[in-house]
């Protein structure tokens, strides 16, 4: 891995910006970049290779980050949210039943035997997707706020039980890996509470303000990473501890230069990266040598939008319903997980992978439509 190399990757995430330009298209930024990241790595052109060790270690990076960030824009502290936090739970609970029997049932279909896998990854969401698009369209409707509970619930979930259900061999060391993970996470909220009690944030931010120290932004970046670290130790996704980290900055109240810096971070760095590397690391040619894999990614996604849309029923908007099942860091894991214990067959690596790239053209279109219905809800009142 070069400097070079890592212009060209760069480079490639200028595709998510270019595509996420033209309003009426609504196309969110990471669609472009794992689109563009297909096309020049191992499916398409080869010129990025997704195995280089130093670009896997910084998509790594990239990855806890945007996890950090999803995480620190869940509204803990906002009393609209605690209201819908029981409609937010039920809609995630419906989802969670529907997708046992349904996960199976695709296990059966293909024959692969991973039906408990199936059915973490049909109920699973994604906050590093739904957050952004709900940030960019300014959607803070009910719908929209229970929305936002039903997709931390459901990523806080899958992320914890991925491990149990991708190696149940191992569930145990999984399980207390994660609660490891989940108990540092909540001794950092417990610190920052503490320093924010006692005025030693503010007294921090001033002295980084006035000298520009950055400290914020490093204590951020060295517990991130040293609870990133403590996952790998543990064999947890670095999901986790990004989700949990960004957590408690939402609980006690994220300083707005320590949000510019992350985004400045995240936005302009890593997360391209990341998802540029998700993209150049999917080998979709692998699916048409194994024909039943192209029925299992066409499964897993066709069930994620039905599971998903079913909570129309408890009265969410479709659009929103349809938002919900965007699904990224947990096919994600859950194939870092299976490739390095050899648990998948051969091409469904690359079938998980596949579906949620669908799952992301599809949370393309829930955007756009969400917007337009409230638009349309807006001149019909006015």
């Amino acid at each position: 891995m070069t400097l070079f190399a890592m212009a060209v990757v760069l480079l490639a995430g200028l595709a998510g910006p270019l595509l996420a330009t033209p309003k009426r298209a609504r196309v969110p930024i990471v669609v472009g970049e794992i689109l563009l990241g297909v096309a020049v790595g191992r499916t398409g052109l080869g010129w990025v290779k997704a195995d280089d060790p130093i670009l896997s270690y910084v998509a790594s990076a990239g990855f806890a980050m945007v996890m950090l960030v999803a995480g620190s824009h869940v509204p803990l502290r906002d009393a609209a949210l605690r209201v819908a936090a029981g409609r937010g739970t039920l809609l995630a609970a419906l989802v969670g039943v529907l997708s046992v029997p349904a996960g199976f049932g695709v296990a059966a279909l293909v024959g692969t035997g991973h039906g408990l896998l199936y059915a973490v990854l049909l109920a699973s969401s994604s906050a590093a997707l739904v957050m952004p698009v709900l940030d960019e369209t300014k959607l803070a409707t009910p719908p929209a706020l229970a929305l936002i509970v039903q997709v931390a619930i459901a990523d806080t979930a899958c992320i914890v039980a991925l491990p149990l259900a991708a190696a149940p061999q191992k569930a145990g060391r999984a399980a207390l890996g994660a609660l490891a993970v989940i108990a540092a996470g909540a001794v950092w909220f417990v610190v920052l509470r503490w320093l924010h009690a006692r005025g030693l944030v503010d007294k921090a931010h001033d002295l980084s303000k006035s000298r520009h120290f950055g400290l914020e932004l490093r204590i951020a970046l060295i517990v991130l990473f040293g609870l990133a670290g403590l996952a790998q130790l543990v064999g947890v996704s670095v999901m986790l501890a990004g989700f949990v980290a960004g957590l408690a900055l939402a609980a006690v109240g994220e300083p707005r230069r320590l949000a510019r810096q992350l985004f400045a971070v995240t936005d302009g760095f890593l997360g391209p990266v990341f998802f540029v590397w998700l993209g150049a690391s999917l080998d979709l040619r692998a699916l048409g040598q194994h024909p039943v894999m192209l029925v299992l990614a066409a499964l897993i996604a066709a069930g994620s939008v039905v599971v998903h849309g079913a909570t129309r029923l408890l009265g969410q908007p479709l659009p929103l319903a349809v938002l919900a099942g965007a699904q990224l860091g947990v096919p994600v894991a859950a194939v870092t997980i299976g490739t390095r214990e050899q648990l998948l067959a051969p091409g469904e690596g690359g079938a998980i992978l596949a579906a949620a790239l669908i799952s992301v053209a599809v949370t393309a279109w829930a955007a756009s439509r969400a917007v337009k219905d409230r638009t349309d809800e807006s001149r019909e009142a006015s």
